[in-house]
């Protein structure tokens, strides 16, 4: 048979650089590479054309390209990982804020459907009993998924969303870190937040994974598992990961990253209904581990 050419998009990770260098190959297909800065611009199209046969994704995109029929497979396959709370800023000119003040402010966000947004406003509602309703939401872009109706207010074309910050036009922004000290953590210590959120949760935040079009699961579901299988070597011969693992692979370790965030999900309306671990995965991808 043939060996296939994937037209490919993953972010250059240390996790996985023996596959995107070459060093590692699978007899069965190349991975054609498309370089993307950032390598979420790729979730666009991806989403709305399937441009590539494997793309990095944000779980939420997934979750609401799912939700929509899209026809996108996803492979438990972690690219990305991180403790959100130090991506939360606001302006120290105006005194100290912490998260149950943001009620009633002007918060920026890149999109209102990014996952570290997601998941920021996920651990302000249910940690810190933030009434997400009552922050008036501003938006710098559209959403990867065309059909969701984004009623956010949009910042003027050409703003920037620190510079707005630091001009006093918003109150605080998710999703954004600084090295200016005039812009300070919305949470004091940061570090010690996640390690507190972390020891009662036991969730990683998982802000990436893979996903494959349903043409290449469902005709080479033989090529999917050995995808996966070649991303899973990469990672080994990384060497050991660290404790916890942000960029865990396999669907049991990625079931409770993908419940909180379904649950987080629906409390935004970011998707219609909770959905279950096991009605993402299909008879591709149901036993990686």
């Amino acid at each position: 048979m043939e060996k296939l050419r994937l037209r490919t998009v993953l972010g250059n990770h240390p996790h996985i650089q023996a596959v995107k260098n070459g060093e590692l190959r699978s007899e069965l297909f190349d991975l054609d590479f498309t370089e993307f800065t950032p390598t979420n611009a790729a979730f666009k199209p991806m989403v709305r054309e399937q441009a590539f046969d494997v793309c990095e994704m944000a779980i939420v995109t997934y979750l609401m390209a799912r939700a929509l029929g899209k026809p996108l497979v996803l492979l438990p396959a972690a690219m990305v990982g991180r403790f959100q709370h130090g991506h939360a800023l606001y302006h120290a000119d105006c005194g100290t804020l912490k998260p149950a003040d943001l009620e009633g402010k002007r918060v920026g966000i890149r999109s209102f459907t990014t996952t570290t947004g997601a998941w920021m406003r996920g651990i302000l509602a249910n940690d810190h009993g933030v009434n997400l309703e009552r922050i008036n939401w501003v938006t710098f872009e559209d959403p990867h998924v065309a059909e969701y109706v984004d009623s956010t207010e949009r910042a003027p074309k050409g703003k920037a969303i620190l510079q707005m910050l630091k001009d006093g036009e918003l109150d605080a922004v998710l999703g954004e870190t600084s090295s200016d000290p005039a812009l300070k953590p919305l949470f004091a210590d940061p570090a010690a937040a996640a390690a507190r959120w972390y020891a009662q949760h036991c969730v990683v935040p998982v802000n990436h994974l893979v996903v494959v079009t349903k043409k290449l699961a469902t005709s080479r579901p033989d090529v999917a598992r050995s995808l996966y299988d070649l991303l899973k070597r990469a990672k080994a011969m990384a060497g050991p990961p660290g404790v916890p693992d942000m960029v865990p692979f396999g669907v049991e370790a990625n079931r409770k990253p993908l419940e909180l965030m379904i649950d987080y999900c629906v409390q935004q309306a970011l998707i219609p209904r909770r959905v279950t671990v096991d009605e993402l995965l299909d008879d591709t991808t149901r036993d990686l581990n």
